[in-house]
């Protein structure tokens, strides 16, 4: 879990301010010292933790406590607008061109997942309605253009190969053309990975810059490398100008330093951030919900589009009917628990929740939680299509057999049907369409 490690000791930090009506300056430099160490041990650059310690420091001790707040909660608030401040304040978006046509230049090291993001940067922007065509410019890397070519039939989108070419420049060109022709909006090209000091292969991607103009030039980084990947972003903007950067494996970085230095030290916004290996496991970067998340008060609206994504209207329009009627079934159980696969699974969730991150549930309890997930799955694909249509059916014999099938007790298989029943009733009172798509999975969660 991105920053889990920082939030802990962030959020064990401001334990030691809760209950106290006045703030002295000693307790806010005794927080302040375990901050510091808590960003350098998150592997933030030091000039900027030394900035934000003082900023924050300067602000607690000549704030005036807001007659709404506790001390320790206007503390917090401090921090959380001073990390919000050093991520880049808003979150960046994508730029587009308004003639119709977007050119999208990839770039960064080997081995940052550049390839792999260019699939999940057109899955997203297919999402968003546009129509993406890629392009393979990497002709160094052995299989880089089967790899591309891979990636595209994954997320069902088309690359644009010249393999007959040595020359990145001319397949670029011919590449843009060729989506142009044939009515794509956006064009992504995959170039070479590269070190930012071979000054050759800089200067192809200068000179396919300068052939293509691409509207902006998105660095892929591995969140990993921590303030290497900083570097990086430091070298490849001073050589060839980036618009914004992608951290990837942002998931499996507890730390988060590079995520907290890169739009300080550069100049330049993280616009995405990988999460996961799957392709739509690619989230708009928003430094507001981000600090929220760090701090422990969660983030519902990340959540709530999650949710959406999951959902269409004419999924909801369905389930709604058959609320109406009481027709929820088994099988409907089982949709819903696929909807929650889909927003990422119950660590993804759980992480967004307030007061649910850094640590609060451990890492058992969330394995225990989709071994739960995975039981209830074999129990019910146990059941005949009869049964799953119809509960009311399941006698003693039938559960009897239906626990043999899935390798679970019978107790277990009670135990779904007390859950099923359970949200049967709770989804009852959603009648609206629309306020199903948008609430139902957090009511159904936070209850």
């Amino acid at each position: 879990m991105a920053f889990e490690s920082l939030s802990d000791k962030l959020q064990s930090a401001f334990e030691k301010l809760k209950g106290k009506g006045v703030i002295t300056e000693s307790d806010v430099n005794d927080v302040m010292r375990e901050v510091k160490l808590a960003l350098l041990e998150a592997d933030v650059n030091f000039r900027i933790v030394k900035e934000f310690v003082a900023d924050v420091k300067e602000k607690c001790l000549g704030a005036d406590v807001m007659h709404s707040l506790t001390p320790a909660q206007q503390v917090i608030k401090i921090v959380n607008d001073e990390l919000v401040d050093m991520m880049g304040g808003t979150g960046s978006k994508l730029t587009y061109s308004s003639s119709g046509f977007t050119t999208l230049m990839m770039v960064g090291l080997q081995g940052t997942g550049k390839t792999t993001t260019c699939g999940k940067l057109a899955a997203y922007l297919k999402q968003a309605g546009k129509k993406p065509m890629m392009a393979a410019c990497d002709i160094y890397r052995p299989a880089a253009i089967d790899q591309l070519e891979v990636v595209g039939r994954a997320v069902n989108t088309p690359v644009f190969t010249m393999r007959e070419s040595k020359d990145p420049v001319a397949i670029a060109l011919a590449a843009k053309a060729e989506a142009e022709k044939k009515g794509f909006d956006v064009l992504i090209i995959d170039t070479a990975g590269r070190l930012q000091i071979d000054e050759t292969l800089m200067d192809e991607l200068a000179n396919i810059k300068k052939a293509v103009r691409p509207h902006e030039i998105l660095l892929i980084v591995d969140a990993l490398t921590g303030q290497d990947a900083v570097n990086v972003a430091e070298g490849f903007n001073g050589k060839l100008g980036i618009d914004g950067i992608i951290m990837t494996k942002m998931d499996g970085d507890s730390r988060g330093g590079a995520a907290l230095s890169a739009k300080k030290v550069t100049g330049k916004p993280i616009k995405f951030m990988g999460t996961g290996e799957k392709f739509d496991a690619l989230e708009p970067f928003h430094p507001e919900r981000m600090a929220r998340r760090i701090l422990g008060m969660g983030d519902l609206l990340t959540l709530i589009e999650r949710a959406e994504a999951a959902y269409d209207d004419e999924q909801a329009e369905r389930m709604e009917k058959r609320l109406r009627k009481n027709q929820f079934t088994l099988e409907d159980f089982l949709e819903q628990m696929g909807q929650i696969k889909h927003m990422g699974g119950l660590g993804k969730i759980v992480e967004m929740l307030p007061g649910m991150g850094g640590g609060k549930i451990s890492d058992d309890d969330l394995d225990k939680s989709e071994k739960e997930f995975r039981q209830m799955e074999a129990i019910i694909y146990s059941m005949t299509p009869a049964e799953r249509k119809d509960p009311s059916i399941l006698n003693a014999s039938r559960r009897k057999r239906i626990a043999a099938g899935s390798g679970q007790s019978v107790n277990k298989v009670n135990q779904l049907i007390k859950k099923y029943e359970d949200m049967k009733k709770m989804l009852k009172q959603f009648n609206n369409p629309k306020a199903m798509k948008k609430n139902r999975f957090l009511r159904n969660l936070m209850q």
